[in-house]
């Protein structure tokens, strides 16, 4: 039976954070005929608004299922989105090459391991992520070299290494600018008003426009020529 049949669809399990790159990249999987699983992880980070984001957003665009997974990352912090002693820059100049505070280390590490566990319960053989290394903040777990090794150490530390088969990382925006995201998202019909972006987004979800992760926003929805649906606080 083709495994990309009504019947039998393609299974892939997507990392949704509740941000505007993850619901992009959610909205590309389900567009390339995928039955989707999203993941998502409360990881003990600054807020959980986007959290409630990545429900919207997972019932939005539809998916087979939507599994929130709780690890606590702030038992050792060393980042500012995992410990209340490192603030959040504003305002900075972002260069993409110097890692700043807000990075969590092996993040996308962790998270990918845990997908592809996930993954290979399910019996999926596909994994989506969203990261990006263009209009980004210089996080060395969102670079392509990362993503190609990890692959590789999937295949060594699975089944797969056995049955002679692989797990296929899907980076779709990979090398977009954010604007490029945004436009694609657009034609996908995705909702970036249900998204939050925001390392600091208050309890409503509302967003603080001062952040890295604000700024690359509001300057892709400006070089996109679309609105800018997000709330913020000011």
């Amino acid at each position: 039976m083709n495994n990309n049949s009504v019947d039998n669809p393609r299974k892939a399990v997507v990392l949704l954070s509740g941000g505007l790159d993850s619901a992009t990249c959610l909205a590309i999987a389900k567009a390339e005929g995928f039955e989707v699983y999203a993941l998502s992880f409360d990881y003990q980070q600054r807020h959980s608004s986007e959290l409630a984001a990545a429900r919207r957003i997972a019932e939005s665009i539809g998916v087979a299922a939507h599994q929130v997974l709780a690890i606590d990352l702030r038992s050792w912090g060393g980042s500012a989105l995992t410990s209340d002693s490192i603030d959040v820059p504003e305002n900075r100049d972002i260069d993409g090459k110097s890692i700043p505070v807000t990075y969590v280390p092996a993040r996308n590490l962790i998270f990918l391991s845990m997908a592809t566990a996930y993954a290979e319960v399910l019996g999926a053989r596909d994994i989506f992520i969203g990261v990006n290394s263009v209009d980004y903040s210089g996080y060395p777990d969102c670079r392509q070299a990362f993503i190609r090794s990890f692959a590789e150490t999937a295949r060594l530390g699975t089944c797969a290494c056995d049955e002679n088969w692989h797990f296929n990382i899907h980076t779709p925006l990979q090398d977009f600018s954010k604007a490029e995201i945004i436009r694609r998202g657009m034609e996908l019909n995705v909702d970036y008003s249900q998204s939050v972006s925001c390392y600091q987004a208050d309890a409503e979800g509302r967003a603080c426009g001062k952040c890295d992760s604000c700024m690359l926003r509001k300057a892709g929805f400006a070089a996109a020529g679309v609105d800018d649906p997000t709330l913020y606080r000011n």
